[in-house]
């Protein structure tokens, strides 16, 4: 399952533990909005590793929970994000995602014998510092995803993007560099009237 290999994700205890991380996250998606510290304690529980104020909008799905994700600082994510965890997910400090987003690490082979069988592979996905993720975004098994990189809403992201670029598409693809532009308008030709850190 940790390997990359074909495997059986109906064999042996899986079921069994996948049922109770699953327990947790019914727990999370059941708390309050008042609840703030009750669902940063669920996501240091659920998750492998979770920086300073990350933090998800409920409700989250995950086949695992969150257990093979690791979440950087003040990780942000809205509404509905969707992680096929059953292979690692590493998402970077400063990361915004939002609302719709599934970033999957499993995948089936295309072998109709092996499909029959439910046969599956996990192929880890990267996330780097810095990145916004637009919503409805789809990032397929086995993903990096540069530095200070943007990827536009309602992408399908199957193949790496460099860093300190803007990609957009189904597939997605590089259709610039951040650049100069970037640091005088925010958006469009609305100019950016706040200081730059």
């Amino acid at each position: 399952m940790a390997a990359g290999l074909i495997y059986d994700p109906n064999q042996g205890d899986l079921a069994a533990e996948q049922t109770q991380a699953l327990e947790l996250l019914y727990d999370y998606n059941a708390t309050r909005p008042s609840q703030g510290a009750r669902r940063a304690e669920l996501l240091r529980e659920m998750f492998a590793s979770v920086g300073a104020d990350a933090y998800i909008e409920p409700p989250l799905h995950a086949n695992w929970a969150g257990r093979h994700v690791h979440l950087g600082e003040r990780f942000y994510a809205n509404f509905n994000l969707t992680l096929v965890d059953d292979g690692p997910i590493r998402i970077g400090d400063h990361v915004m995602i939002g609302p719709n987003v599934t970033i999957t690490t499993a995948g089936h082979p295309l072998e109709p014998g092996l499909r029959r069988q439910a046969a599956q592979f996990n192929i880890p996905v990267t996330i780097g510092d810095n990145v916004w993720i637009g919503s409805g975004v789809s990032i397929m098994p086995g993903v990096t995803i540069g530095h200070d990189s943007v990827i536009g809403a309602g992408s399908v992201v199957t193949r790496d993007i460099p860093s300190g670029v803007v990609a957009v598409g189904s597939p997605c693809r590089v259709v610039r560099e951040i650049g100069e532009h970037d640091r005088e308008f925010y958006w469009r030709d609305r100019r950016i009237d706040v200081d730059i850190p």
